[in-house]
This record gives C-alpha cells, sequence and structure tokens, in this order.
C-alpha cells in the first residue's frame, strides 16, 4: 500500500488518490449539481456509479471554504484558548482560536487575523504545520493548523455579532488532561493539538 499527499478535490478532480488499493476503486461522477446554498456552505448533489456493483448511488457533498486553527503559545508555555457558546452541541466548548479562510487569503493570513480578533492576542509569524480533512464522508474541505509563537495581549477584540467568545490561557502541560476529561471535546481541537504535539517533537 502507497501513501501519497493530496490536495482538495472537487466532483471532477483528477488528484491521486492517497491510497493505492488495487481492491477499492474511485466511483465514477455520472452528474452533480447543488442542491442548496446556505451562505457559508453548499449542499451538492451527487451521481456516482459504485465500482463493485455497477449500481447508481446519490450522495450529498457539503462544499466549504476551508478553516484554520491557531495554536498561539505564550512565552511561558501557555495555549491562548477560547471558551465559546456552539448551538450544535449546545455547549460551550473550550477551542482553539480559528476561523474561516477568507477568499485570497492563505492560512499563515488567516491564523494571525482570527487571533487577533477574537483573543486580541498577536505573536511570531505564523507556522503553518499541517491540515485535516473536516469530514471526508460529507465534506470537501481542510482544517489548516497554524503555530504563532510568543503571543501578547496586544489589541482589542472585534467579535463577530453572531460570537460570544472568552479568552483562556491554557498551560500547555494540561492540554492532555483537558482532553482525556472531555473538556476539549471538538474533535478538530483534539486533532490539531495532536498534530502540534507531533511538529513540536520532530523540530
Amino acid at each position: 500500500m502507497c501513501i501519497r499527499d493530496r490536495n482538495k478535490a472537487g466532483p471532477h478532480s483528477k488528484t491521486p488518490m492517497p491510497i493505492d488499493n488495487p481492491d477499492i476503486q474511485p466511483w465514477p461522477l455520472k452528474g452533480s449539481e447543488i442542491a442548496a446554498d446556505f451562505k457559508i456552505f453548499k449542499v451538492r448533489s451527487d451521481q456516482r456509479t459504485s465500482p463493485r456493483t455497477g449500481d447508481d448511488h446519490s450522495f450529498f457533498v457539503i462544499e466549504s471554504v476551508d478553516w484554520c486553527n491557531v495554536v498561539a503559545l505564550t512565552a511561558n508555555d501557555e495555549l491562548v484558548m477560547v471558551e465559546q457558546y456552539r448551538q450544535g452541541t449546545n455547549l460551550i466548548e473550550l477551542e482553539l482560536p480559528g476561523g474561516m479562510i477568507d477568499p485570497g487569503e492563505t492560512p499563515a493570513e488567516t491564523a494571525p487575523r482570527e487571533l487577533r480578533e477574537e483573543t486580541g492576542y498577536a505573536g511570531d509569524a505564523p507556522e503553518p504545520i499541517g491540515f485535516v480533512y473536516a469530514n471526508p464522508a460529507i465534506m470537501n474541505n481542510k482544517v489548516h493548523t497554524v503555530m504563532i509563537r510568543n503571543v501578547q495581549l496586544k489589541h482589542d477584540t472585534n467579535l463577530d455579532d453572531g460570537e460570544d467568545v472568552a479568552a483562556r490561557l491554557v498551560p500547555l502541560a494540561d492540554i492532555p488532561g483537558l482532553i482525556a476529561d472531555g473538556t476539549i471535546s471538538h474533535s478538530l481541537m483534539v486533532a490539531a493539538l495532536y498534530r502540534f504535539q507531533l511538529w513540536n517533537a520532530a523540530r
């Protein structure tokens, strides 16, 4: 089995598969249309044919812009995190700062902007450290993780009307325990923090 790099693929993409497996093949696309547009994401309806059975099936895909999460670390090895009410879970979640990547932006440009807007913190030059796919079963976007070191509180926050966010400093050493006890339960935050751990250990 060979694992390759991949980029975000649309319904007609020729991007190489990340894994070569002769027993599993991509499903040919017969048709695709936008089923609904909800401003921050679109729902696409794809019709694909199973290579195994030859039967046609319909699938819904959520098309979204890429997102960015920020691992912002102080000189005292504290992470800048945010407590934020989330409508989906009806819970106040402990998360990394972050948000949607605006058109024309790179993750390295989005990260300091989102960090400043949500927390007022700023620091060294951003360092992209990787990405994951949000949910490959039904979504097409990437979630990037960007590291910013030596952050300090330098600005006022600039929150959207639909946001209730409170910044909180969390010792880096406390993160494993907060994941283990469920305080940090957002799957994309756990993925970003693990990717940061791997990246930091390799330096």
